[in-house]
């Protein structure tokens, strides 16, 4: 007799096998290697969980994926809690993901160093493009959350500081999403146009507190990284504690150990400027009395130096008088020696009294031409000699108008004069 086989249908079985399998797998924790990953545009992940031997499909609903601290990627080994359930329509088993956590910290830490010599390789961390912070910026831009100590830590660092206009770029900086929100704060902030109603910031401070690597994790995504490195506003990276280094510190401008510290290199502090003015102001003025002081020592020394130019004048007339005097009188003796010599009173040859009377003819006009050129002569064909109180040569008619008094040098006497204040008018006593 043949033993009757229990006949089922498609569905049976199918219903028969979910049922055995998710409550055999209601709850359980899958450790494998995502690969395959892709984000559907309803926000879902399909992925894979592999290992040595076998293949395991899995998805991650919406829901759970907003809530995820890590973003899931091809290479990164994981730890998915969650259950098992089938896929009637094509007679497949799924994980369906409740929650992931990183298969231990050596996972992510290689998944970084990864990153970062990816990166390196482009050029993304080079000095060459890192860009200097301003000494004292107008207006700063904070990426962080709107919410705990961080923001409140810059304010109060800022205000104490210097204060200075600060912008709050609200983000999220945790979780699903929170990269994503990152950069386009970095991107908001350098799309601000110069001169509208909200202004465009002089550095940029991204920031946040401390936690776990799975916690930091958005700030080693290369959507960050690369929005940090395109940016043209200079960028100070705080984020988690100064033990902690994430790929955006590589990137950015200036990394500061905390979000206090990312405060105390965007602004210096106003009263050591306002000290540091008034002691370089203070040398400053001493420098100026110094250099006044000496070249007007420099002046007077010089000053002493200079000869008195009336004097020099008079005494070279004087001499000028007395050369001519004694020219004459030597011309005379010279005449008288050579007419003795000759015994011209006695022989007086018509040849030699012709050339006696030439040269005495000639040496009568040169004396006649220098006596009219005398000061004397001067004076007697009716000139004035005009002097200063200081004994200095007036020149100039607005030159007498500003002296105290003149002395007027007549052929006759000096008449000593001052003005009174009306132009041409003087008034003076006449002395011998």
């Amino acid at each position: 007799m043949v033993e009757q086989i229990p006949e089922f249908s498609v569905s049976e079985i199918s219903a028969a096998i979910k049922h055995i399998v998710e409550n055999t797998f209601a709850q359980v924790r899958v450790r494998g290697e995502i690969f395959g990953c892709k984000r559907a545009d309803s926000g879902h992940y399909y992925l894979s969980l592999k290992d040595e031997n076998a293949v395991l499909s899995a998805v991650c609903w919406r829901g759970v994926a907003s809530t995820l601290l890590i973003k899931p990627e091809d290479g990164l080994e994981i730890v998915a809690t969650g259950r098992v359930t089938t896929f009637s329509g094509k007679s497949s088993y799924q994980l369906v993901i409740e929650k992931m956590e990183v298969a231990g910290t050596g996972a992510l830490l290689k998944l970084l160093e990864e990153r970062k010599q990816k990166f390196a390789l482009e050029g993304l961390f080079d000095i060459a493009h890192k860009k200097s912070i301003p000494f004292l910026p107008e207006v700063i831009g904070v990426v962080t959350s709107p919410t705990g100590a961080v923001i409140r830590d810059i304010i109060h660092r800022i205000t104490d500081r210097f204060p200075r206009r600060i912008i709050v770029w609200p983000s999220l900086v945790q979780g699903d999403g929170a990269a994503e929100q990152i950069a386009a704060a970095i991107k908001g902030f350098n799309d601000l146009p110069k001169g509208g109603n909200i202004p465009r910031p002089d550095v940029l401070i991204i920031a946040r507190g401390g936690g776990s690597l799975e916690d930091l994790w958005c700030f080693n995504e290369e959507t960050v990284v690369r929005a940090v490195y395109n940016s043209e506003i200079p960028i100070i990276s705080a984020v988690g504690h100064e033990t902690d280094t994430m790929l955006i510190d590589y990137v950015a401008d200036v990394r500061a150990p905390t979000p206090t510290g990312a405060a105390e290199f965007a602004v210096p502090v106003k009263s050591e400027l306002a000290s540091k003015l008034m002691l370089h102001g203070g040398r400053m003025i001493n420098s100026i009395h110094r250099l006044y002081n000496e070249n007007k020592n420099y002046l007077d020394a010089l000053g002493r130096g200079i000869p008195n130019l009336e004097q020099i004048l008079s005494e070279n007339v004087q001499k000028f008088d007395d050369r001519i005097e004694r020219l004459v009188l030597a011309f005379k003796n010279y005449l008288n020696a050579k007419m003795h010599c000759l015994g011209l009173n006695e022989i007086k040859p018509f040849y030699v009294t012709n050339i006696i009377d030439r040269k005495s003819e000639s040496l009568e006009g040169l004396a006649r031409r220098l006596d009219s050129v005398s000061v004397d002569s001067v004076l007697k064909r009716g000139f004035a000699w005009i002097k200063n109180s200081k004994g200095q040569t007036v020149y100039k008619a607005d030159e007498a108008r500003r002296s105290h008094s003149l002395d007027i040098t007549f052929a006759d006497g000096i008449v000593k004069t001052r003005p009174i204040g009306k132009k041409n008018e003087l008034q003076g006593d006449l002395f011998d």
